[in-house]
């Protein structure tokens, strides 16, 4: 009989940090199997930041480093610049890349740094109990907008892929969607894409996926997937932004 699924080998032996629901779990294992079908397992460095995406420590069978708050990319550039021949990825939440590591996703990509960035955008900050995130939607709630999000005292949600896109460096820039198996599928391609230009050395690629967060949106798990493609997905069009030939 033929197996249908197995743990890939890029993944850890053990049970999922993540909470119930949270799509964090399928955006690690599809770079776990990705990581296994480009046979990259040994020469992969996984670069984490503090925040929910700090667990991928525990979960990516690979070399990891994990950096301050909001200093990925610039670890990232350091590893990739000392092992050029390594698959170099930064796997970053919303508040660590779009709100104290701003300076450093810009410049990162402004640079054309050969690495890729996977950016979970699920609108909170997850890990520390809930607060507004510089992706936030205009009025949504959390524990420091409790009457939701009001742009005339916060600002705009920031638009990481609109934003990147006006650089000139960026070889490919992207977001899909974890809402749905078909959704999934596209997002595996862009991450396949993203990984491939970067083995090619064409420079700077950025893969943000569409999330959720039930214990901070105080929803269930199928909930959330319906808030997803009400709210969050109408608020952040999908699509790739860039893919600027050479």
């Amino acid at each position: 009989m033929d197996a249908l699924y197995e743990r890939p080998k890029s993944l850890t032996n053990r049970a999922t940090g993540y909470c119930p629901g949270c799509l964090h779990g399928v955006a690690t294992r599809l770079i776990a199997e990705l990581i296994d079908e480009l046979d990259a397992r040994a020469d992969t460095v996984a670069v984490l930041p503090v925040g929910c995406g700090t667990l991928g420590m525990f979960h990516f069978n690979t070399d990891v480093v994990v950096s301050p708050h909001g200093r990925t990319p610039a670890v990232a550039t350091g590893v990739k610049r000392s092992c050029p021949e390594k698959l170099v990825f930064s796997y970053q939440g919303d508040g660590d890349l779009a709100a104290i590591g701003l300076a450093e996703i810009m410049h990162a990509a402004n640079r054309g740094e050969n690495f890729t960035v996977i950016f979970i955008n699920n609108g909170t900050y997850g890990m520390t109990g809930g607060q507004m995130a510089p992706t936030t939607l205009v009025g949504q709630k959390s524990t420091t907008t409790p009457e939701g999000r009001d742009p005339a005292g916060t600002g705009y949600p920031m638009m990481m892929c609109e934003i990147l896109s006006q650089l000139r460096a960026p070889r490919y820039i992207a977001r899909f969607s974890l809402d749905c198996p078909a959704n999934v599928i596209q997002a595996k391609k862009g991450l396949r894409k993203s990984f491939e230009l970067q083995r090619a050395g064409k420079g700077f690629t950025f893969v943000e996926l569409l999330s959720n967060c039930p214990t901070n949106w105080g929803l269930s798990p199928l909930e959330c997937l319906d808030w997803m493609r009400e709210n969050s997905m109408k608020a952040f069009p999908l699509g790739v932004f860039r893919d600027r030939e050479d």
